[in-house]
Order: structure tokens, then sequence, then C-alpha cells
């Protein structure tokens, strides 16, 4: 088995297109996972170069060093976790990340903040909050079954980390949004 690690694959229907590209190629895989295909043989150079032609123009590169793949598992599992799982546990982020990338916390910190510059902590927010104005859009969960969902230990600290990052209340965010929508007979 031969994974190949794939840059920018942030969810499920990135899945289906890196999915489909290997399926024409004619490329046998057994599973494909955010940043992740798993292959049933090692590919040629040539199969190699024809897949990343592929995938390059549609947003995506295959991964070839150590430090690049570690960076991007980091990020996929703090996808994953966000907007992917409805996360009841109470593990911290360091303690997850840690145990799915077999690594000390802090050398993959250092690394991650080496690399991006910026922390895991920032762009484990950034991820949350990206969550939040996707909720808040959808108007299905109130402020408090948000904060819940996404293990804020109250909707006052959901808000004021909203606020810090986006500049706007929640409820600010959701009126401007409602303010931008046309009703149907204005179209």
């Amino acid at each position: 088995m031969n994974i190949l690690f794939v840059k920018n694959m942030v969810c499920n229907r990135c899945i289906m297109v890196v999915q489909d590209e290997l399926e024409k190629l004619g490329m046998d895989f057994t599973s494909i996972k955010l940043g992740e295909v798993t292959l049933t043989k090692e590919l040629t150079s040539d199969e190699r170069n024809s897949l990343e032609n592929v995938l390059v123009p549609l947003g995506f590169e295959v991964i070839d060093d150590k430090k690049s793949r570690i960076i991007e598992k980091i990020k996929n599992t703090i996808i994953d976790l966000v907007h992917h799982q409805d996360n009841d546990s109470k593990n911290n982020l360091s303690d997850i990340l840690s145990k799915e990338l077999n690594h000390d916390y802090n050398y993959l910190s250092n690394l991650f903040s080496e690399v991006e510059g910026t922390t895991i902590e920032k762009y484990f927010i950034a991820q949350k909050i990206e969550k939040i104005k996707e909720l808040l859009v959808y108007d299905e969960l109130s402020l408090s079954e948000i904060a819940d969902r996404l293990n804020y230990s109250s909707v006052a600290y959901l808000s004021n980390q909203f606020k810090k990052v986006t500049g706007l209340t929640p409820s600010h965010f959701k009126q401007i949004r409602e303010d931008r929508r046309k009703p149907l007979d204005k179209v």
C-alpha cells in the first residue's frame, strides 16, 4: 500500500473530485480521506506526473516532504474535527493532535508556527469561526446550541471570540447576511 498526501483537500466535495480524477486515470485506491489517498500500488513517475497534471489545475497538490505532510495532516484533523464531526469530546486539541499524528504537541506547534506563520490555536479558532458563520447563515440552531455543538463554555465566550476575529457580534453578522438577501418578489 502506498499513501499519497494531497494538499488542499478540505471537504467531502474535494474527496469526490480527487476520487473522480483517480478513476479517470485508472488508478486503483483503497480509500480516500481528507488529505490522504491510499493507493493499491506505488505510482510510476509517469502516473504521478499525470495525476499532478490533473490535480494542480483543480487547486490540489501532491505533497512530498515530511514537514508539509505533517502540516497538512494537522489542518485536515482540525477541519474534520470542527466541520465534519459532532464533537462532544472534551479532549483538548493538543491531545487530539498528538494522538492523531504520533508526535509531541510542542513539536507540532513549533513546526506549524514556523511553516504557516500562525499558531495551531489561531488556525483552530479561525475554523470554528467559519463554522459559526455557516451555522448562523443556516439559521437552524440558536446561538446557545451552536456554542454547545462547538464546545464553547458559554454563549458569551463564543460571542467574544467571534467579535474579536470578525469585528462583528454573531447577531450583527446574521443581520448583515439577512439584509443582503433579496425577497423572492424583488429578484
